[in-house]
Parts: C-alpha cells; structure tokens; sequence
C-alpha cells in the first residue's frame, strides 16, 4: 500500500520520456516544415513552430497539474467528463466553424479546439467506468450494447460533422472490449462485411459473387467426414473449367452452374449433421452479395467524382490523376523514399522547404520525419510508438483497479488507431482520412488531448497501490 500524496514518487517515468520524446521530435520536425517561414518572420513565436512550442509548455504544465489531481476523481467524474464531450459534440454542430468542409471546430480569435478529442478522453472514462461495474460482463448482450451504445454515441455525432477520421477512431475502443471478454464472432464478422463493402467499390458484383460461392464451396467440400478429398478435388477442377469458360465468354452459364454447385454441396453438408455449417455459409453468401451490390450502388451512382476519387486514391491508384487526386500520395511517397536510409540531414529537406507535399506539418509530419531522418530515423519514430504501447500495456496489466486497467487498454486502442492510419496514409496503405500523428503532429488541441489521456493514465498507474 503507498501513502496517499506520494504519485509523483511512483511516477512512471519511463513512460513520461517517450512522451518528452515523442513531442521533442514533433517539435523539431514543425519547425523543419516552417522554418523559411520562422526566417522571414523574425519573431520565432508568431511562427507555427512556436505556437507549437507554447502549446508544448502547456500541456506538460498540464500534466503534472493533472498529478495533483485526486486519482479517484476521474472514475467519479467520468460520466460527467462524458456528458459533456457528447454536448461539445452537439453544440459544435451549430456553433461550430466549417475547415475544409467539416464543421468540427470551435474557434475563438485565434484559438481553436475540436471536441472530438475531449470525446476520446470522455468515452474512455465513461467505459472503463461502466465495465468496472460489479454486474458488467461482456458475455450478457445487456452490457455489449450499453458498451457499443457509450462509443458509438460520439461515432455517430462526428459523423455528423462530417469527420471520418476521428469517428473511425472510435472503433478502436473495441481493442478494450475484446480485452474484457467480447467474443471474437463480432471482429469475425466486422472484418467480413468492411471487406464486403470495400470488394464491392473496386470489383462487378458478379465476379464478387463467384469469389463467395466458390470459396464456400471449397469450405463445405472440406468439411465433408466421407470422400471430403474427392470432393474438394471436385469443387477445384469445377472452378478450373469456370475459368475457361469466363474466358471464352459463357459467363453466365459459369454462375449458374457454380449455384448448382454450392446449393448440392450445402444439401450434402447438412444431410451430414452439419446444417449450421451449411446455414452460416449460405446466409454469408447471400449477406456479402448484397453487402457488395449496395457498396458498388453508392459508389457509381450516388457519390461525387471527388468523393469517387478519394477511395479510388486508396484501392485504385491507377485510376486517378497524378496531379490531381493522386498527388498528395504520390509526393509523400517520393519524400519518404528521397531520404534514404539515413536521411538529407535536419533542415536539409528540399521536398519539405519546398512545400511539395501539403498539410506535412499536421496529416502528413511522417514525410518529413522520411525525408531528412530516412529510413533509420522513421524505423525510431515507429519503434519508439510501439515501445509506448508496449509500456502502458505493462501498466494496464499490473492495475488493481479494474478501471484503470481497462482505461489504459482504451488509450492504447486510441493511441494505436492513430499510429497505424496516420503513418500508412503516408504510405498510400491506408485511406487519406485527416487524423494527426500522436504528440508530433502540429496543433494544440491534439497534443493537448493525448497529453490528458497519458497524463490520467500514469496518474492512476503511480496510485495503482492505493485502497
């Protein structure tokens, strides 16, 4: 047991110096990103960089403040810290100003903030708080859908804004859930209909459902207890002939002959005692089709050429314009590549004092970090955010408060979301959705927001001992 007044003795202080160190690099790398304009400017705090560096200064004030804090006072207080992102939430649909098409912001003179990132804090607490409750079990539905309700709440508000990419953020929070006991069936079948639905932007609907009903075809025939061989040899040498046959233009007779098929294959199977087998695997079938027909609906019929492009730019770069929508790609790519293994050197970065590739210093920092560190400096960055991971799931592990220990997995989800779209959007690996990198991408409200989320976190970890 550790007396009461004595965090900052238990601090852990390994994790606060990747903290120090993550921001240290943000900070160096905004200035690399603006430092003609810190030239021309004179004065270093009228220039991004050190409006970044005041906003450095306080959020490290504000996270030893937060030390100060009781650490009972966040599980007390949770619901109210959540209540009031969802009102922010609300409010800033009204009140809010419009920056590149999404009204997510409040400003006031030149100081601006997004409740979104209130809102990541706000949910945490509120649903670490909820599952600490001593009838929460992840295995009755009552609490799966209070735990769904308290995340996608805020989901859907952001939305609203419209902000993809912080509202996909919140998916995160079922890292936790799985975490307490969420049964894998849900990530199974989430996992199926997001790629349902991405299949369905890039191919026909007809080969997407000659990929389904061959596939489980193949699936049934395996699960065959007598002549399954003979089967699954069958279903092969049937799928060969398909080929052909949609080479020589008889498509259509390939559809229904793989139907025939697969309904024969599904009869055999639940004639063998495996009837749910053969249930799921139709239901699948008939689910993903009209998952992907939707999907190519909305896509060709509904959305804009913009809004076409923006997807196509992730699953079909080689269908949009190199200077147009591809470009911003395409020039992160040629600055992550230019660096090298060891990089052009601090300050040295001609496509980043060039300004080659837009927003580099808040959604696309980690071309910077590509270009004058090269491949040694980005492989750090990387392996110092996967070091943090590693560290608050040490802390969440060694929790006696259930609280805490689901809170820490919260920030982790959060923390790793970010991580993993930011620096592969970079990369053209993941969807150019507009979320900054974790305590080194340019803006106040951001770093501040995850300064609260760790500060809370090693706050309840130095008090772990506390009854």
């Amino acid at each position: 047991m550790r007396p009461r007044g004595s965090s900052m003795k238990y601090m852990d202080w390994t994790t606060f110096s990747i903290y120090i160190g993550l921001i240290s690099v943000g900070l160096l790398m905004v200035y690399t990103v603006d430092y003609e304009e810190a030239t021309i400017a004179g004065n270093f705090f009228r220039t991004s960089a050190g409006k970044q560096a005041i906003w450095m200064v306080i959020s490290v004030l504000a996270f030893f403040l937060i030390t100060l804090i009781e650490w009972k006072f966040w599980q007390t207080f949770s619901y109210l810290i959540y209540g009031l992102s969802i009102f922010l939430l609300v409010a800033v649909l009204f009140l809010g100003t419009n920056i590149k098409g999404a009204t997510s912001w409040f400003t006031f003179g030149s100081f601006s903030f997004q409740p979104a990132e209130i809102a990541k804090f706000g949910t945490s607490l509120a649903l670490a708080n909820f599952l600490s409750t001593y009838n929460a079990d992840m295995r009755d539905i009552r609490t799966q859908f209070i735990s769904f309700a308290i995340f996608l709440v805020p989901t859907g508000l952001i939305l609203l804004q419209p902000d993809a990419g912080s509202a996909l953020v919140f998916m995160s929070f079922t890292i936790m859930l799985y975490r307490e006991g969420l049964s894998p069936i849900y990530f199974i079948v989430g996992g199926f209909l997001a790629g349902m639905l991405l299949l369905g932007f890039v191919f026909d609907i007809e080969y997407i459902a000659l990929g389904l009903i061959w596939g489980f075809t193949l699936i049934l025939s395996l699960n065959l207890k007598s002549r399954k061989w003979w089967w699954a040899l069958g279903a092969l040498a049937f799928f060969a002939t398909g080929i052909l046959f949609i080479q020589q233009d008889l498509f259509q007779l390939v559809i229904l002959l793989s139907i025939a098929v697969f309904l024969l294959a599904s009869l055999v199977v639940w004639r063998h005692k495996k009837g749910r087998l053969a249930f799921m695997l139709n239901t699948a079938v008939l689910v993903g089709i009209g998952i992907s027909f939707l999907a190519n609906y909305v896509f060709y019929e509904i959305l804009e050429p913009h809004q076409q492009d923006r997807i196509n730019v992730w699953l079909q770069p080689s269908k949009c314009d190199p200077r147009g929508s591809l470009y911003n790609v395409l020039q992160s790519k040629m600055a992550i590549s230019s660096g090298g293994l060891q990089g052009k050197g601090f300050l040295n970065g001609t496509m980043t004092k060039l300004n080659y590739v837009p927003e580099q210093s808040t959604d696309f920092i980690f071309c910077t970090i590509g270009e004058e560190q090269g491949f040694l400096g980005s492989f750090g960055i990387i392996a110092l955010y996967f070091l943090l991971l590693y560290r608050i799931t040490i802390v969440a592990e060694r929790q006696r408060s259930g609280f805490s220990r689901r809170y820490a997995y919260a920030i982790a989800g959060i923390l790793f979301v970010h991580y993993i779209i930011n620096i592969g959007m970079t990369m053209g690996l993941m969807p150019i959705i507009g979320i900054p990198l974790p305590f080194i991408s340019k803006g106040g409200s951001s770093l501040l927001g995850f300064t609260v989320m760790l500060a809370v976190l090693l706050k309840l970890d130095a008090n772990r001992g506390v009854g």
